[in-house]
């Protein structure tokens, strides 16, 4: 098995599967970060780019969305190909022993040339996040967060024994008391307002009830777009249930240095019109009740 952690959670998922392995030395574990070098594809011409260097087939048919293939790209071999993005676009994440990187990495650039490839930075690709709802290691979810929390229990195989699995069911239950949502502010100039830029206070009904992690400026939607928790306060403070219901018939406002914004809300990852139209799309939305299986071409 290779197991593919968060860059800045290295450590953590190292120490947390140290902590779990059998005491028999059945299973030994070992850590190959500096034996690989990752390069991010991604765009709606993603797949018939990456066709033209490998002989693999990529059709969601055979390489569907969220599982792994090793591959050949430009005649460098032992690539690890995941089918997976960081933008809500077509992707692959490409796993390069470091002896092939620089040759997988010119031969993109040059393929790529006719498809407009260009390079994207950590801006780029949040403002890109945000507006589907992908949520980030570190900035959004914790070691606190739970699938079950942030809209992911999708990923989650419940009918499998693991660790942390009977808490889950005890949340599912008694329902969470908090709950991942996306905000799309109203009224906000983004030429002359304050931007947010993270733990802006969030405001139901003109109450408080949680705030941002991450936020950044929607191109599609041509609106500053943020992310972050809903909680249920009573009288006295206590957190209680929340629940879709709670979360879509609410007024939202976000405030940003001391004035407060209209806010749209979505529980769920939005559909985005693109000019680029592809089945496989529907199968990133991050955030969603069930898998959604994508077949055919």
């Amino acid at each position: 098995y290779m197991m593919i952690a968060p860059t800045i959670q290295q450590t953590r998922c190292k120490a947390w599967i140290q902590r779990h392995l059998p005491t028999d030395g059945s299973v030994s574990l070992s850590d190959v970060t500096s034996m690989y070098t990752a390069i991010c594809v991604m765009g709606p011409f993603a797949r018939v780019f990456l066709s033209e260097l490998t002989d693999t087939d990529l059709n969601p048919k055979s390489f569907p969305f969220f599982t792994f293939k090793e591959l050949d790209v430009g005649l460098a071999n032992g690539i690890r190909a995941m089918n997976i993005t960081h933008t809500g676009e077509l992707g692959y994440v490409l796993y390069i022993p470091n002896e092939f990187a620089l040759h997988v990495y010119t031969q993109l650039i040059e393929t790529g040339q006719k498809y407009g490839i260009r390079h994207a930075g950590y801006y780029a690709m949040r403002a890109l996040r945000v507006e589907r709802f992908f949520a980030f290691w570190g900035q959004d979810l914790d070691t606190t967060t739970t699938p079950l929390e942030c809209g992911r229990s999708w990923r989650v195989k419940l009918d499998m024994d693991f660790v942390g699995r009977d808490a889950l069911m005890k949340q599912r239950g008694e329902g969470v008391k908090r709950m991942y949502v996306q905000l799309i502010l109203q009224d906000h100039d983004h030429e002359i307002d304050l931007w947010p830029w993270g733990s802006e206070p969030i405001y139901r009904n003109g109450k408080y009830v949680g705030a941002t992690t991450t936020t950044g400026y929607g191109f599609t939607f041509k609106k500053q777009v943020c992310l972050g928790f809903v909680q249920n306060f009573d009288d006295r403070g206590i957190a209680q249930a929340v629940t879709p219901e709670y979360v879509t018939t609410g007024q939202y406002e976000v405030d940003v240095a001391g004035i407060r914004y209209p806010a749209k809300v979505n529980l769920h990852s939005p559909n985005l019109p693109t000019r680029y139209p592809d089945k496989e799309r529907l199968a990133y939305r991050a955030t969603r009740d069930s898998v959604v299986s994508i077949r055919g071409n």
